[in-house]
């Protein structure tokens, strides 16, 4: 398939982001956008592409259906792949967003391509449905969950103990799933930022 999405480089840009989201979400989705736009800000480039193809139904398709992740990560992949290659991009040092069942396309895609990936941040997502390939991931990988969301935490604290190199999990006091409590998503982006700056930079 043809992957659209949004890229904004800035000029001194240094690394990208590519934001990863699972069925029923899109580029457009306002808590990525959000966080995107605190990254541009920061002199990252970013990228927000559309993994799901149209026939995929949100409606039919249950959110955290496995030939569904593993599609969303083969996508996701493709993308890094051609980063790597692309003259404007080739040179930048690339992180990954996910979100929900994006999370666990986001670890997918970096333990195949550990060379490439280089930091990862789930936020309020599923990175336990990366199953076994959760131990091949080498970045250094960031789980932001809400406090008051008690499934996804333990969620993200099973796939930590599937990881060699363990994961930071930061808990957003009095935030829900989706951070919708006024502010918290603001303080994810910041975090975010500061995760991905200092990851990316350590990189050579």
């Amino acid at each position: 398939m043809i992957v659209r999405g949004i890229l904004e480089i800035p000029s001194n840009a240094k690394s990208i982001i590519v934001f990863a989201h699972g069925i029923g979400s899109s580029s457009h989705s306002p808590r990525n956008r959000l966080v995107a736009r605190s990254l541009l800000q920061r002199g990252f480039a970013v990228l927000l592409p559309d993994l799901v193809d149209e026939s995929e139904d949100a409606d039919s398709t249950p959110a955290h259906d496995k030939g569904s992740i593993t599609r969303i990560a083969t996508r996701l992949t493709a993308i890094i792949d051609w980063l790597a290659r692309n003259p404007a991009t080739r040179g930048l040092r690339i992180g990954l967003f996910g979100g929900r069942a994006g999370a666990a396309a986001a670890m997918i895609a970096a333990a195949l391509r550990p060379s490439k990936v280089l930091a990862v941040i789930s936020r309020g997502g599923r990175p336990d449905l990366a199953d076994d390939l959760l131990s091949e991931v080498k970045a250094p990988t960031l789980m932001i969950v809400g406090s008051n969301d008690r499934a996804h935490i333990d969620h993200n604290r099973k796939a930590g103990e599937k990881m060699d190199g363990k994961p930071m999990l930061e808990l957003i006091q009095g935030a829900s799933h989706l951070f919708g409590e006024p502010g918290k998503l603001e303080q994810v982006a910041l975090i975010s930022c500061l995760w991905f700056q200092r990851n990316l930079a350590m990189c050579g």
